[in-house]
């Protein structure tokens, strides 16, 4: 796997081109001056973190034959008020609604992130995870829960 980044600037503008591996684009742009035209690079990594998590659920639930009506995933984060102002926490909250078993979300979202997210695994290992749901069933109140958090070992 690889990547590569190109500054675009001109300076003061801190605007960067990536490309993938498999030569598809990505702006990152950590400019003061707006409007700027990409995300940030700590935003990116929250992204991928999102999209992994989603991508595995998804697949995990469909496999359950529990398919959302809908389904997004909202990472966020605290960071340190020093440079490098690493994340301190991060939360992935998977929001569902449909006729979704709550045991089947829950599952899913464990799985994905004890065993099957490359992307939380690299980011546990520094930062604790907390892995959270909201359901909305037809006919139901909401449900929400914690399912887990991942983290560095203590010691």
């Amino acid at each position: 796997m690889e990547a590569t980044v190109t500054f675009v600037g001109p300076l003061p503008r801190l605007e960067l081109a990536a490309v993938s591996g498999s030569g598809l684009p990505v702006s990152m742009d950590t400019s003061l001056s707006e409007p700027r035209r990409g995300a940030s690079p700590r935003e990116v990594v929250l992204i991928g973190l999102g999209g992994c998590a989603a991508m595995d659920v998804a697949e995990i639930l469909n496999k359950k034959r529990q398919p959302p009506t809908t389904y997004r995933v909202r990472v966020s984060s605290t960071e340190a008020a020093e440079h490098p102002q690493v994340f301190t926490t991060i939360t992935v909250e998977h929001i569902v609604s449909g006729v979704v078993a709550a045991e089947a979300l829950r599952r899913s979202i464990e799985l994905s992130a004890t065993r099957y997210c490359p992307v939380n695994r690299m980011l546990s290992a520094s930062v604790p995870i907390e892995h959270r749901y909201r359901l909305s069933r037809p006919g139901e109140d909401e449900v929400s829960a914690l399912v887990i958090v991942t983290g560095p070992e203590p010691g």
